[in-house]
């Protein structure tokens, strides 16, 4: 009898058999199966530029959502109070519930006055100053910012000599700003605010220990702002300890903004560059993951394929499915780890990197800060551990499914089929890449910018899942003309891709990514700016521009324009935006939208935005509105619109006019004296002039102002234009230069695999010459392919883009950066597939 307990023999032998032997781990046997080490390090590569690439993302997009303005004026402020600086709406969405969506305004919403006194008795509150801020320019062409006097307190301002201001003719400046003026306490200063330029009286100086800035009798400056019983911000000086819950319950309807939100009450800039941020780096963050999962899933994907004989031994000897799945999971992660933190770290650097050049070029506000903690670190981290182990899990399903008996054969032939689940997946995936080209073709706007988004990433989906079957027909058509040219090499060349079409399938994947990827973003760029340049110059009548030097033109500069002999026509231009909902694909959607305040007087004469509906000469007085037709779906002229002004004033206006060159001119047209009153300053930023005349004398007293020709103009707002597209060059570099880098690795991989093919050919007979040559049609065949799919995928993505935004499918391309794409993304693959082969070609074949 056995002891008590024990399992019968039958049982203890099943068990035994079940138990995984020691060598399946790190035995003997495991050291058989060593993954190579050229793999490891391709894996690796791939890995650390990932994460970096993803993190450096998520640094821009954790910086726009932690982003505030610097506080500097409110230093001293317990509490700003402001007005509601955003407009939210409840829209109707078909077949579910209402849903919230808010946008930011770009203009100052004010504060009424009245609402101080109520802040005053809240306890703990021991003053609170109205401040008003006003661009102030100075006959030497200096600009500084004016404010009332009282405010100064809000900084460390100490008084350097003279007095406080009293008169509405007193000033008092800054040391720097008068040093830069030349004047002194006590002397007489040209300046030019909201209006004329009138002389003032410097009765004081302070020491700049604050931002530099012209400070005016309170009363003065509420005056001079444009805005009287209105305050740009109410900030609140504490005495003791406040209470922010009843400050807002004493400011109903206003926003308390404390600690770092103070600064947004300060610089707008920051606060309405969020969401454009926010939606761009999240924008390529998706594109950087999806683009990591591809690259780096396909060379884990061609690592373990290339193993496939080293993991049929371990399946032939008695290792179980799992077993095998265990030992690549491991290995796996044991180079992802380091990778990952690596590429984590990295990440934080090209992040800040980006944010820098971003600044520098002025696409992001000065203020706009940079935010650095572990979170994006961490993020990238996960998600290349989750890509990693994901891939490795999915690429080993097939090397460890197969029949032990069967493992060895499997091995030696590559499977000329693809999974059912695969071509079904990607014919589905090629079926939404097609309705999305049609969404793409009928949509306008920004909305035809977010779906051509999602019309590629459809497409390449598809192709890295029919990546094979493209390489087979692709390499058929390639092949022929290969034969043809060379046809002992030719044959070869033609014969290994026809049996090996998974591998030259991991390799038309990324490359035409690259090609998708950096097409369709640098040239739908390109193509927005020349539609906007065309529009701008086919509508322009104007002889000449009147631009500031400065913060803006005064009313009076259009005044002097038009009484100048010779001008038969002047129309005066305030940029602005505005927030209405728009039709979009059938839903109605809240937008920020570009928008110009116009003089209606002689509008006809300095511009054409192309009216088809309508006329402009019928926009006049507060209640009309000209829509461009990108923005007009459903609205019929003669109707009633409404929107929110730049300062979030709800508004209702009829339409007069509909015309068709939005991007040149602006979505929304409104008369000059409908947009003045609710913009943070009352500065025109140019005026059209139509006429050969001399404007020299009438702009002699307005500091500032100045005349330039229409093509200079034009060349200004095409740089304009060009800057705000800066991010996407940057993100293309960075996302383009890690799919140039996985391409590589991935190519010399697969050439380092088949050192005992390329031995195999030298001793049936092929001479050296002859192997070099057929893996350079087989270069020209994968890279060719590569390159032709990536082409369509971003040839059919801009026509619809093109033909959405312009009306015609003309995209512009430049011929000479397409060339530099394929060629930059051609040459390093040609590259890395045949530098590792020379070497492995000069070898004796007997040695290999």
């Amino acid at each position: 009898m056995g002891r008590l307990g024990a399992l019968p023999a039958g049982r203890r032998d099943r068990r035994r058999a079940r138990r995984p032997h020691p060598h399946h781990r790190d035995g003997p046997l495991g050291d058989l199966v060593k993954p190579p080490k050229g793999a490891l390090a391709g894996v690796f590569v791939a890995l650390v530029f990932a994460a970096a690439l993803v993190g450096s993302c998520g640094v821009l997009l954790e910086s726009a959502l932690r982003a505030h303005a610097p506080v500097d004026r409110y230093e001293a402020a317990a509490a700003v109070v402001t007005g509601e600086q955003s407009v939210s709406v409840r829209q109707k969405r078909a077949g579910s519930e209402p849903e919230k969506q808010t946008r930011p305004l770009t203009e100052r919403a004010r504060v009424p006055l009245a609402a101080a006194e109520r802040l005053r008795a809240v306890p703990g509150v021991r003053a609170v100053i109205a401040d008003v801020s006003f661009p102030v320019l100075t006959a030497s062409g200096v600009t500084v910012t004016g404010h009332g006097w009282d405010s100064a307190a809000l900084h460390s301002y100490e008084q350097g000599s003279g007095r406080a201001p009293q008169a509405p003719d007193e000033v008092v400046l800054d040391t720097v700003t008068a040093a830069r003026a030349r004047v002194a306490a006590g002397s007489v200063i040209g300046l030019q605010t909201t209006g004329a330029p009138q002389p003032f009286r410097v009765t004081g100086l302070v020491k700049a220990g604050g931002p530099p800035g012209a400070f005016f009798a309170p009363q003065a400056a509420a005056a001079l702002s444009g805005h009287p019983g209105q305050a740009d911000a109410l900030a609140v000086i504490a005495g003791g300890r406040v209470d922010t819950a009843a400050l807002k319950k004493a400011a109903p309807g206003l926003m308390v903004k404390t600690g770092a939100a103070r600064g947004d009450a300060e610089d707008l800039t920051v606060r309405a560059a969020r969401p454009d941020m926010i939606d761009m780096a999240a924008s390529f963050g998706a594109v950087a993951v999806m683009t990591a999962l591809v690259v780096v899933g396909g060379l884990i994907a061609l690592s373990i394929r290339e193993r496939g004989r080293e993991f049929a031994l371990l399946r032939a000897v008695g290792a179980t499915p799992w077993q095998v799945r265990g030992r690549i999971m491991r290995e796996t992660l044991r180079t992802a780890l380091p990778a990952g933190l690596l590429g984590g770290l990295l990440a934080l650097a090209l992040g800040a990197a980006m944010h820098r050049a971003m600044v520098a070029r002025d696409v992001l506000p000065d203020g706009f800060g940079l935010s650095l903690s572990p979170l994006p670190a961490l993020a990238a981290l996960l998600i290349s551990l989750l890509t990693a182990i994901l891939s490795a899990f999915f690429a080993s399903l097939r090397a460890t499914r197969i029949r032990p008996v069967e493992a060895l054969g499997e091995a030696a032939v590559e499977s000329g089929s693809l999974p059912r689940w695969r071509v079904v997946t990607g014919v589905v995936f090629l079926v939404l890449g097609v309705n999305a080209l049609g969404v793409s073709t009928l949509a306008s706007g920004s909305a035809a910018a977010a779906s051509i988004g999602g019309l590629v990433i459809t497409l390449i989906v598809a192709t890295a899942l029919l990546s094979p079957l493209i390489a087979r027909r692709g390499g058929r058509v390639f092949g022929r003309v290969l034969r043809a040219a060379a046809p002992v090499a030719g044959r070869l060349a033609d014969i290994n891709i026809g049996a090996a079409a998974l591998r030259l399938g991991s390799v038309i994947t990324p490359v035409a990514l690259a090609v998708a990827f950096a097409g369709v973003q640098l040239f739908a760029q390109s193509t927005s700016v020349r539609a906007t340049e065309v529009q701008a110059a086919e509508g322009a009548r104007a002889d000449r521009i009147v631009v500031p030097k400065g913060p803006g033109l005064p009313s009076g500069v259009l005044d002097a324009v038009r009484s100048t002999p010779g001008v038969r026509a002047a129309t005066a231009v305030k940029q602005t935006t505005v927030v209405m909902s728009v039709r979009e694909l059938a839903e109605n959607n809240l937008r920020s939208l570009s928008a110009k305040g116009v003089s209606p007087e002689g509008i006809t004469q300095t511009m054409d935005p192309g009216v088809t509906k309508g006329s402009l000469a019928d926009l006049r007085g507060p209640g009309t509105v000209a829509l461009s037709e990108s923005v007009a779906e459903g609205i019929r002229l003669g109707q009633e619109q409404n929107f929110w002004l730049g300062d979030g004033t709800p508004i209702k206006a009829r339409v007069v006019a509909i015309y068709e060159r939005g991007l040149g001119f602006g979505d929304v047209l409104l008369p000059r004296a409908t947009v003045a009153a609710h913009t943070t300053t009352p500065l025109d930023d140019h005026i059209l002039v139509r006429g050969d005349a001399d404007l020299r004398p009438a702009l002699a007293r307005h500091a500032g102002a100045g005349v330039i020709t229409q093509d200079a103009f034009g060349a200004q707002q095409s740089e304009e234009l060009r800057l705000q597209g800066f991010m996407s060059y940057v993100v293309v570099l960075a996302i383009c230069g890690f799919i140039v880098i996985g391409l590589v690795t991935t190519l010399a991989l697969a050439t380092a695999s088949r050192r005992r093919e390329l031995a195999l050919l030298r001793l049936v007979g092929a001479t050296r010459r002859q192997v070099l040559r057929m893996l350079r049609l087989e270069a020209a065949i994968m890279l060719g392919v590569g390159l032709a799919v990536g082409t369509l995928i971003a040839g059919v993505t801009l026509l619809a883009f093109a033909t959405a935004v312009t009306g015609l499918p003309l995209p512009a391309v430049p011929p000479l950066t397409f060339a530099a794409i394929l060629l930059l993304v051609a040459g390093p693959g040609a590259a890395a597939m045949l530098l590792p082969a020379r070497p492995m070609v000069r070898r004796s074949p007997e040695s290999s």
